[in-house]
């Protein structure tokens, strides 16, 4: 199977859908990155030209760490992604030549411009991909792939999880996709949330976790958890309990402490039992 992760920027992917990614990419899919726009944005002190590059060499070392190929949008800046039809374009033609059987991308409701704009920009291509009059220099698709949103939180319209995946075992993965991301989650993200980052290396990894993984915690408890990016993918477990439950029955799904959260887009092709079962089953 070949899967595409579209982001807007490069945390996206990495942060939403790291675990699923390092899954698969085990079972043997081949699973590709892509980030809309460049990163220059997403600091305070850096350069724009700076942060590029240092984001660049984060998202290499997260290539490397679940073994995915991660493509960037060099010439796209943050803040200036829209859903025009030149755009649109360029995506029909990325996609039609990668020729996945899964797209997982933002919802196109979300607090960041950039955010909408790749979301509406996927839904916008995903007809397109099989129409052969529209980018006739690259060969239509035969088949509109599978598509996903990624998780959110806003609600309106609400989240649904329709498929949501036990990554337990993919845990400390996330963290350390976080922890190279050390411009994002321990400057620029701060930063943004007026908050104070530990000083010494071993600090600064469990300030990123925001709990104590070895410990037992309710739902309810979890829920009341403000920050960290452990407690982010706990929150995710306990907001879809029943579905964990539903998928993997009471006794396992009732004990799974982390997951991911994917919404089925109607816009792709139907979910089939294939490609579920490859996402649910670890």
């Amino acid at each position: 199977m070949k899967v595409l992760m579209i982001g807007a920027h490069q945390d996206d992917n990495e942060f939403r859908c790291g675990g699923l990614a390092h899954r698969l990419v085990k079972k043997g899919h081949e699973v590709k990155f892509l980030s809309m726009c460049n990163g220059c944005g997403g600091h305070h002190i850096m350069t724009p030209e700076e942060t590029t590059a240092k984001r660049a060499k984060e998202s290499a070392k997260v290539a490397k760490l679940l073994g995915i190929t991660y493509d960037v949008w060099t010439d796209m800046n943050d803040c200036s992604l829209v859903a025009d039809l030149a755009t649109r374009r360029r995506l029909i033609r990325y996609i039609r030549e990668f020729s996945p059987d899964l797209v997982v991308a933002h919802r196109p409701n979300d607090y960041h411009a950039d955010h909408r704009a790749s979301g509406q920009l996927v839904m916008d291509a995903s007809y397109m991909l099989v129409v052969p009059h529209e980018c006739p220099d690259v060969p239509a698709m035969k088949n509109m792939p599978v598509i996903m949103y990624n998780e959110d939180n806003f609600r309106d319209p609400d989240f649904r999880g329709d498929i949501v995946v036990d990554i337990d075992d993919e845990l400390e993965t996330k963290i350390q996709i976080a922890h190279i991301n050390d411009s994002q989650v321990y400057e620029w993200l701060p930063y943004t949330e007026n908050e104070t980052v530990p000083e010494g290396e071993t600090e600064r990894y469990e300030w990123l976790k925001g709990m104590d993984t070895s410990k037992s915690y309710t739902d309810k408890e979890i829920m009341e958890l403000t920050r960290g990016y452990a407690v982010r993918y706990a929150k995710t477990a306990a907001r879809f309990r029943k579905e964990l439950i539903k998928t993997y029955g009471k006794k396992k799904g009732s004990k799974i402490r982390f997951a991911e959260a994917y919404q089925i887009c109607e816009y792709g092709s139907p979910m089939t039992d294939s490609i579920r079962k490859e996402l649910e089953e670890n």
